[in-house]
C-alpha cells in the first residue's frame, strides 16, 4: 500500500526539466523578442556586425564565436536566407530596441494640431494677426488646421472662403506645406498645413 506514494514521489524529478524551459519562453513573451543562441534552428547563419568578420557560418561556429566573446547570438532577420545574426549582449540589445521604439512613439505623440478660425469676410488686420500665430505654430513643429466658418447665408461666400485659405497657405509657404487642400465639411471649409522640416 506504501508503494503508491513512492511512485508519485518518483515522478517529480521528471517534471524538473519542464520548469527549466521557461527561461527562453519568457523572452518570447516580449513583442520585440528575438530568437537567441540555442533558440536559433537554422543550420547556417550570416553574421554581421563590427565585432565579427561578416560571412556565412555554421550555427555551431557562430555559437562558438559568441561564447568566446561572452555574448549572445541574436537572430535579427529570421526570414533572410540564411538568417542574419549579430553577436551582442542580449539585454543591452533589447534595451536599445525598446529605447528606440519609445523615442519613435514619443515623436509621433508630439504632433500637435493648432486650429485657426476665419470668417468668410475676414479683414486684413485680423488676417495678419492670425497669420503671425500660424507662423509661430509651424515653427514650433505643430500642424495648422485653418478653417472658414460659414454662418447661415454666408455659405454663399464659400468661393471667397476658398480664396482666403489658399492665400493663407501661399503666405505660409516658407514655413509649411499643404497637407490637405480646402475642403468643405458641413459649415466649415478646412485646409491642413504641416511644418516644413528644417534643412
Amino acid at each position: 500500500m506504501d508503494k503508491k506514494p513512492q511512485n508519485a514521489g518518483q515522478q517529480r524529478p521528471n517534471n524538473a526539466p519542464q520548469q527549466q524551459q521557461r527561461k527562453p519562453d519568457t523572452r518570447k513573451n516580449d513583442k520585440d523578442a528575438y530568437a537567441i543562441n540555442e533558440q536559433i534552428h537554422a543550420r547556417e547563419v550570416r553574421l554581421v556586425g563590427d565585432n565579427v568578420e561578416t560571412g556565412i557560418y555554421s550555427i555551431h561556429d557562430a555559437l562558438a564565436i559568441a561564447d568566446d566573446l561572452g555574448l549572445d547570438l541574436i537572430e535579427i532577420s529570421p526570414n533572410a536566407q540564411p538568417p542574419v545574426c549579430k553577436i551582442l549582449d542580449y539585454q543591452k540589445f533589447m534595451y536599445q530596441q525598446k529605447k528606440r521604439l519609445k523615442e519613435q512613439k514619443a515623436k509621433a505623440a508630439k504632433v500637435v494640431v493648432k486650429e485657426i478660425r476665419f470668417g468668410p469676410q475676414t479683414d486684413d488686420h485680423d488676417y495678419n494677426f492670425k497669420l503671425k500665430h500660424a507662423v509661430e505654430f509651424l515653427k514650433e513643429g505643430s500642424k495648422v488646421k485653418a478653417y472658414v466658418f460659414f454662418k447661415g447665408r454666408s455659405i454663399l461666400f464659400k468661393e471667397q472662403g476658398e480664396v482666403l485659405l489658399l492665400r493663407f497657405a501661399n503666405d505660409l509657404e516658407e514655413y509649411g506645406k499643404v497637407e490637405q487642400m480646402p475642403l468643405l465639411e458641413g459649415k466649415r471649409m478646412i485646409i491642413m498645413l504641416s511644418p516644413k522640416k528644417a534643412k
